[in-house]
């Protein structure tokens, strides 16, 4: 079986619309465009235990793309990640509309968990290309990553790893 992927996506998840204990204020400037953020130190550890402890390999999957490890990776503490490739959105898509298309078509068949706030998600991988076992781990943009979509996403990876034996 390939390694199974976590996907995490940067605002909602990451960067929540609400400030909550343990998130600190930042800025961002990719592409001289400026960003308020809100990130939270433990959710690097958080993340790459879950990776590490299930066998799973980190993925951005945010219209971030590779900018993400510049401005995020090292404020919540996560190394440099392969970030799956998403043009800026035809405005004809949603936004989880469109970045589902190419995460699915850069995907393929391998087994995922998605950390995503967008609530399309689900339906746009439906009607997409026929992918591997996959579990979205809804994320309340307002709140952002908690241990229990963590413990939700580990849950899953535990079972799939059991059912690969």
């Amino acid at each position: 079986m390939d390694t199974p992927l976590v996907l995490l996506d940067v605002d909602g998840v990451l960067n929540p619309l609400q400030r909550s204990p343990g998130y600190q204020r930042y800025r961002a400037t990719p592409n001289g465009v400026t960003f308020r953020l809100l990130l939270n130190p433990r959710h690097g550890p958080m993340l790459t235990a879950l990776a590490e402890e299930t066998g799973a390999e980190l993925v951005w999957a945010s219209y971030w793309t590779d900018a993400a490890n510049e401005w995020i990776a090292p404020r919540v503490g996560l190394p440099e990640l392969r970030a799956i490739p998403i043009p800026p959105r035809d405005p004809v898509y949603s936004y989880g509309g469109w970045k589902a298309r190419h995460v699915a078509e850069w995907i393929g068949e391998r087994p995922f968990v998605w950390l995503e706030d967008e609530p399309d998600v689900p339906d746009a991988l439906a009607t997409g290309p026929t992918l591997g076992p996959h579990l979205i781990v809804g994320v309340d943009p307002e709140e952002g990553l908690t241990e229990a979509h963590v413990a939700q996403a580990r849950g899953w990876l535990e079972q799939l790893r059991e059912r690969a034996r």
